[in-house]
């Protein structure tokens, strides 16, 4: 387990690391005026470093309060589209496996919906939920959510071995008690995978629902900055919202490796 963590927490050092130089490479390279693009040394300043001149309201601590509400706003915006989505796929993924007829009525639909760009339909959610609605935001969320996380756990139940469900059947046990017995604790690796990749999928979801419904949180910021001419607010809630996002896959990354660690499993690829 020590190796397992220690390990984990290099990746996610490493992770970090490359995107800092991608993004400063981006902000180098890419010609656009210093004025408007911010890189990593800029950001830091911004939100821990105070200028000499600098009076009260213009301090960094100042900063670090202006974006905390609107990254708290946004983790409980991903948090909402995170349960939901996971829940129901999970749900759906269990139906599936029970019913090969429910897979046949809902899977076309969900095909569907998957096919169809998010953007495009957000506008009939938000007028069918009502524009700065809760609820837009847990739809818009799940949707980005439900699919991935779907695909993953179905793939994680239909890998069950075939002689552990022969052996549950000759014993007498039914459809469900297999599930249960066999076909769900041998997902636990797709499960964790499909955490893991929904937690940047909720936290798009919850941007794009700020953005285009609610006007809250970093996602309804972000366009307020930009039409402000305020980029250092910009980048600095660009680059908080995705340290959170990161902090939050590793941590995810981490529980998993650490579980499937002490079962004997092999994490899902």
């Amino acid at each position: 387990m020590r190796r397992t963590v220690v390990r984990s927490l290099v990746n996610a050092f490493l992770v970090v690391g490359i995107a800092l130089l991608l993004w400063q490479a981006v902000v180098s390279f890419a010609g656009v005026s210093p004025y408007v693009a911010k890189g990593p040394a800029d950001v830091f300043r911004f939100l821990f470093v105070d200028e000499p001149d600098a009076r009260p309201g213009q301090l960094a601590a100042d900063n670090r309060e202006l974006l905390r509400p609107l990254a708290m706003q946004t983790l409980r915006d991903s948090a909402l589209g995170f349960v939901v989505g996971m829940a129901i796929a999970i749900l759906l993924a269990l139906a599936f496996s029970l019913s090969k007829a429910v897979e046949a009525g809902i899977m076309p639909l969900a095909l569907l919906l998957r096919s169809v760009p998010l953007v495009s339909i957000s506008p009939v959610i938000i007028l069918i939920t009502g524009r700065g609605s809760t609820a837009s935001v847990a739809v818009i969320g799940t949707i980005v959510v439900l699919f991935p996380a779907l695909a993953s756990v179905l793939f994680g139940l239909g890998r069950a071995s075939r002689e552990c469900l022969d052996l549950v059947k000759v014993y007498g046990g039914g459809g469900a008690t297999a599930l249960r017995k066999v076909a769900l604790p041998g997902a636990l690796p797709s499960l964790f995978a499909a955490a893991r990749v929904s937690v940047p999928g909720a936290v798009t979801g919850a941007l794009l629902a700020e953005w285009l419904s609610t006007g809250k949180g970093i996602g309804g910021s972000i366009q307020a900055f930009n039409a402000s001419a305020k980029f250092d607010e910009l980048w600095a809630s660009v680059a908080v919202i995705t340290a959170i996002t990161l902090v939050l896959y590793n941590v995810v990354q981490v529980l998993e490796n650490v579980v499937l660690a002490r079962m004997g499993m092999t994490q899902a690829t």
